[in-house]
């Protein structure tokens, strides 16, 4: 067993049970391809592709539910279920890589193309400018779920009141469950936001571009 595996329960691991879930559908182009292609070389209607529609982001999917953002090939991001704040984003690899080091390269680039793009996303639906992008590796170092994920938290000016008095980044017990109907109308809300940072790629009105 490896070291790092035996500070984590033996369970099935929940964000491979989302990505199993909300499985990547590629657009037409890219389903009859016998190649992929990184994010950065696709239209913006093969990224749009990757944002799932609302038919097919139904959080009943899983138990608990899961409100998905986006389903890209690499990539997928969801709300979690036990926020910080309002809108705390997580973004994880589709396949199961439990830290960072065991990324490849070609994860570790698609996960660089959305990631700037979701924290815009974010930035826009909560209207919270200031935000914090964490990453754990191992149960040490605070991770939960092993399974490579980012965390996207806004960090509004007025922070939730939490039991120690404190902002704990990860404290347990100091978490509301996040509101089923809240959840969904939420990443509803981001995944039309997340539809219009794409667009704006390709005209070249947003930071990135295709």
């Amino acid at each position: 067993m490896n070291e790092i595996d035996k500070h984590f329960p033996e369970s099935p691991c929940p964000f491979c049970g989302i990505a199993e879930a909300f499985p990547y559908r590629p657009s037409t182009s890219l389903a009859t391809s016998s190649t992929s292609s990184s994010p950065s070389s696709l239209t913006s209607s093969e990224l749009l592709s990757c944002i799932p529609s609302n038919d097919n982001a139904d959080p009943s999917k899983t138990d608990p539910s899961s409100f998905i953002v986006l389903a890209a090939e690499n990539v997928i991001a969801f709300l979690d279920i036990l926020p910080m704040t309002g809108g705390h984003l997580l973004v994880a690899t589709r396949g199961h890589r439990r830290t960072v080091g065991q990324m490849g390269g070609r994860e570790g680039a698609d996960v660089g193309f959305w990631l700037p793009v979701l924290a815009r996303m974010v930035s826009r639906v909560t209207g919270v400018s200031d935000y914090n992008i964490v990453q754990n590796n191992g149960a040490r170092a605070a991770q939960v779920v092993p399974h490579v994920h980012f965390h996207i938290i806004p960090r509004p000016e007025t922070l939730p009141e939490l039991k120690s008095k404190s902002w704990t980044m990860f404290g347990r017990g100091m978490r509301e469950e996040l509101d089923d109907e809240e959840g969904e109308e939420l990443a509803e809300e981001m995944r039309r936001v997340l539809r219009e940072e794409v667009m704006k790629m390709e005209k070249g009105t947003g930071r990135g571009k295709l």
